[in-house]
């Protein structure tokens, strides 16, 4: 039997948090500050869960999910018998600190308290406290039901048994966690948003392209692949020999475009790299996954084309 899960804070964050969790079986206890928050937020999974229900995404009824949201009247109430706390409040150093504060008083000692911050590193959002080696970070992208990527981030005293059993539960309520090693500013997803938003600025600042240009680049030519395989799988299927090959053939363009001293791509990165790769994907396999990632695309065109025809783009 799944545990009992509390959602504090019930904003666009929480509510989301609430269907991942109610889907997969867990009671959800919702509170927050604004007591007519956590009705708004059943409400919406009130009207949200059919949806998801009628296409397929959800293992049980809609019925059943929403029966397991439950808006409690105090924070005590909510946190009663819970395993796992998923903390969505605003996103301020001094109100997380404040939360996390009276989280790790309440909670059982067992209990994990997961913030949904963006941004803010789970060192400043814990230090000091008693409690603070069951603290992590759990950040999504919104909406999380929609968008299974959700980062979990250490401070440098959390236990990593608590991190893999927390991941294990994502996983288990159809999460996709990206399991960081430790923290750094901006995570994995937004440094990699970053990146390539300010590229896209610098395109567009300097006259090379507009920012429809841009967007085509990004809507009808990597994100189609990016859709369903990441960067790294990406060049490893865009040569013969895999990523090492990709890396001897192209690697110095992107030095170059670079312009700095930067990351050694033929580094003892690349030793890491070709590792992950090759336990994911053997090499005599190349071929059947570039013939799968094609199969792919072939379905993705084909919805793309009928959801155009449906609203007559």
């Amino acid at each position: 039997m799944t545990a009992p899960v509390a959602c504090i804070g019930a904003g666009l964050i929480g509510r989301a948090w609430a269907i991942v969790f109610a889907r997969a079986g867990h009671q959800v206890r919702l509170w927050d500050e604004n007591p007519d928050a956590p009705a708004a937020a059943r409400a919406f999974a009130a009207e949200m869960l059919p949806v998801l229900e009628r296409l397929g995404l959800i293992d049980c009824t809609a019925a059943d999910a929403l029966a397991r949201i439950t808006p409690a009247a105090t924070l005590e109430e909510a946190l009663d018998g819970v395993q796992h706390v998923q903390e969505s409040t605003f996103e301020r150093i001094d109100v997380k600190r404040e939360i996390f504060a009276r989280l790790d008083a309440l909670a059982a000692p067992d209990t994990v308290l997961a913030s949904s911050s963006s941004a803010l590193l789970p060192s400043a959002i814990s230090e000091g406290l008693k409690g603070r080696h069951r603290c992590m970070v759990n950040h999504p992208i919104n909406p999380a039901y929609l968008v299974p990527a959700a980062e979990l981030v250490p401070a440098p005293w959390t236990d990593p048994a608590l991190m893999e059993r927390t991941a294990t539960m994502l996983r288990a309520a159809g999460m996709r966690p990206i399991v960081m090693q430790r923290e750094v500013d901006g995570f994995v997803m937004n440094r990699l948003q970053g990146a390539l938003l300010h590229e896209a600025f610098r395109l567009v600042e300097a006259g090379y392209a507009s920012a429809e240009d841009v967007d085509i680049g990004l809507r009808e030519g990597l994100a189609l692949r990016w859709s369903f395989i990441g960067p790294f799988e990406t060049i490893d299927l865009n040569a013969p020999g895999g990523i090492r090959d990709y890396v001897a053939r192209y690697a110095g363009i992107y030095t170059d475009m670079a312009g700095q001293p930067g990351v050694d791509w033929a580094g003892e990165v690349l030793d890491k790299i070709e590792a992950d790769r090759r336990a994911a994907l053997p090499e005599e396999a190349l071929g059947r996954r570039q013939a799968w990632r094609d199969r792919r695309l072939m379905a993705l065109a084909a919805h793309k084309a009928s959801a155009a025809k449906d609203i007559g783009d």
